[in-house]
């Protein structure tokens, strides 16, 4: 190979090399950029609040069969000023001691903007639907006595904004305990058939790399 090629080989290789360089040098000064605005702007979890609960159906058939029926509104804020939340998926379910009795409903993806705040009326719908027998015995128990805990249990996925950037997805987990009596009316408002209890029952909330 004639040395005129060789030097013309080897200015084609220094220069893809720099190209290389530099480009690697934007996206590092990119990353440290963004890391930066991060850990400045770290973010709060979004807080929940279980504003009430309203029973259409609560009932326990033999052998072992739930049917329950509730509309709940949750409301969500957003305690950052620099930092937006995309909701990218939520489900909705509620549970008596850690045992599911809804189908998850899913509500619509949301954008919360600085300090917004969202709020979802879903419907929680499960017939029929079997527990353990002990949890029978025990679920018989509260009825008869009167008061019923229920945890109403969010479970999804989220994003972070800032500014014109957007993170990868985060895990989010909401409880939100409640306690419906059902036994004295004085603690709700009965609407046609169904009995409201208004709770305004803040909710524990953990968010988490996915």
């Amino acid at each position: 190979m004639p040395a005129k090629d060789c030097g013309h080989h080897d200015d084609e290789e220094q220069l893809a090399k720099r190209i290389t360089v530099a480009i690697v040098g934007v996206f590092v000064v990119v990353g440290i950029i963004i890391f930066l605005v991060w850990a400045i702007l770290h973010p709060d979890k979004p807080r929940f609040i279980l504003q009430d609960v309203t029973i259409y159906a609560f009932n326990l058939t033999a052998p072992n069969m739930l049917t329950s029926n509730m509309q709940i509104t949750l409301s969500s804020r957003n305690p950052n000023d620099r930092i937006g939340i995309y909701y990218q998926k939520l489900d909705i379910f509620a549970s008596y001691h850690n045992q599911q009795i809804t189908l998850p409903t899913l509500v619509p993806r949301t954008y919360q903007g600085h300090l917004d705040v969202t709020v979802w009326s879903p419907f929680l719908y499960g017939n029929a639907v079997p527990v353990a027998p002990f949890l029978e015995e025990g679920l018989s128990q509260d009825m008869n006595t009167g008061m019923v805990l229920l945890n109403i249990k969010v479970y999804g996925q989220l994003k972070w904004k800032v500014g014109t950037w957007i993170s990868g997805r985060y895990q989010i987990n909401a409880n939100c305990p409640a306690y419906i009596s059902f036994t004295d009316r004085t603690k709700a408002i009965q609407v046609g058939s169904a009995m409201k209890y208004q709770l305004v029952q803040t909710c524990t909330v953990d968010v988490s790399l996915n």
